[in-house]
């Protein structure tokens, strides 16, 4: 298979979004970008994509927790008749209770069987996820689909008084990485005018200067950063002058201590998403409603308990999920891993005491840190449908392998020696409930703070 042209990355690109293109990579400072990537958008669907997000912006999320909303009947005999895994299991339910649910292992086991019969192959796209709980994941998606992350951005953005302006030869998104392995890229917004786009990575390894990271962020002067916690830590580092007019905090759950640390510095609203490569963005704190407002007015919220019943208002359990706007994934019933409790503030259902994915990082042998994605790249090659990794207080590290790859537990400590480096590591096997918590550490300093 050959690599995309141009063309094929960025259909409608004019002149003015190449020369933009030209100036983020070819900037003096810029980093080592590893990768080359595009919105592949095509012209006519530029349109639906603006009706989308003035629809995403208006329609409120008009369901109330515990009462499935009109539109849940339609979507179970959709998915039971169009979708492999649901065909299989006979007639669409006609409550949505009675549904069971589904994982992130289900999808792992064979994400074809979740794919619509009738979507077309030749557009859909696919891009892997290691998350920090459960197993990695590819996820089937669409350019269409991806495009439409920016709806919700802007609706969680209004929510802080914030419109974005940014438009041609302007950046207007930068995202930040901070790991060993990353995918690094510049494209353009089609829907923004073709205002930038970059991806990079604060990892030194990743610049001819580590110096340059501060000289590039400010020659961009992006709008809006996106990260996550590790790599916002790292940004605080830096003796940056940008002044974007919001941060948006995605992957991990933010504290309130880095939330206000990033807050005094850049002195701008720092957004703190609940967000999934599964389902998108799905809520964002708001500390006057007391917890987590949803954002996607056509995704329906439960809180489950373990064997999938729905709980009351205001119980704590799992977060699950049904419907959504990725019509390549489809989903009913999918429990997120992360839990929470459900209320209705000001006639908003709000999502309370939400405990998701946490940042984590790991003391290496030289008494360095590595962020837990390096972790999931190293042990990348071994072949388990999941693992688990713990540090002690002391700094020895326990690595948890599905029992079906225990023959592989000497490759899997040496490629975790390979990052993390003279530590005791041991290597045992996942026992009794295959949900467990991906990363955990001891050590008082593996959180951001």
């Amino acid at each position: 298979m050959t690599d995309p042209t141009d063309a094929e990355r960025y259909p409608t690109l004019s002149d003015a979004g190449r020369a933009l293109l030209r100036r983020m990579s070819e900037h003096p400072a810029a980093p080592v970008y590893r990768n080359r990537s595009g919105n592949r958008l095509l012209a006519e669907e530029l349109p639906g994509l603006a009706n989308f997000e003035r629809e995403t912006l208006s329609a409120p999320v008009g369901w109330r927790p515990g009462a499935p909303p009109d539109w849940i009947a339609p979507l179970l005999a959709d998915t039971y008749r169009r979708v492999p895994h649901f065909r299989a299991r006979g007639a669409a339910p006609a409550r949505l209770d009675d549904v069971p649910t589904i994982s992130r292992a289900d999808l792992a086991h064979d994400i074809a069987a979740f794919v619509p019969d009738d979507v077309p192959l030749d557009r859909l796209i696919n891009f892997r996820t290691t998350g920090t709980t459960g197993n990695p994941l590819l996820i089937a998606s669409h350019p269409t689909v991806a495009a439409r992350y920016l709806a919700f951005h802007k609706r969680a953005l209004a929510r802080f008084g914030v419109t974005l302006r940014a438009g041609a030869g302007e950046v207007g998104v930068v995202l930040l990485g901070d790991q060993r392995q990353c995918f690094t890229y510049v494209s353009v917004t089609p829907t923004m005018d073709e205002a930038g786009l970059a991806k990079i990575n604060l990892h030194p390894g990743d610049w001819r200067d580590p110096a340059d990271r501060a000289r590039y962020l400010d020659a961009l002067a992006p709008e809006v950063i996106a990260g996550d916690p590790i790599s916002f830590a790292t940004l605080l580092d830096l003796p940056v002058t940008l002044r974007p007019r919001a941060l948006l905090s995605v992957a991990m759950m933010l504290t309130d201590g880095l939330r206000d640390r990033l807050e005094r510095r850049f002195d701008c609203p720092v957004l703190d998403l609940y967000s999934m490569n599964e389902v998108g963005p799905i809520a964002v704190a708001d500390r006057a409603a007391g917890g987590h407002v949803l954002l996607q007015p056509n995704l329906y919220v439960e809180i489950v308990d373990a064997a999938g019943r729905a709980l009351p208002v205001g119980e704590r359990g799992e977060v699950c999920v049904t419907g959504g706007f990725n019509f390549c994934l489809p989903l009913v019933r999918y429990r997120t891993g992360d839990t929470a409790a459900l209320a209705l503030t000001g006639g908003e259902p709000v999502l309370t005491g939400l405990s998701g994915r946490r940042p984590i990082r790991f003391r290496t042998g030289d008494g360095g840190w590595i962020n837990n994605i390096d972790v999931s790249h190293a042990l990348k090659p071994i072949a388990t449908a999941q693992f688990g990794l713990h540090q002690s207080a002391s700094g020895a590290v326990t690595l948890r392998l599905s029992p079906h790859a225990m023959a592989d537990a000497p490759a899997a400590a040496a490629a975790l020696r390979s990052v993390i480096g003279d530590v005791a590591i041991t290597v045992e096997p996942i026992a009794g409930d295959d949900k467990i918590l991906q990363y955990t550490s001891d050590l008082a300093d593996s959180l951001s703070a």
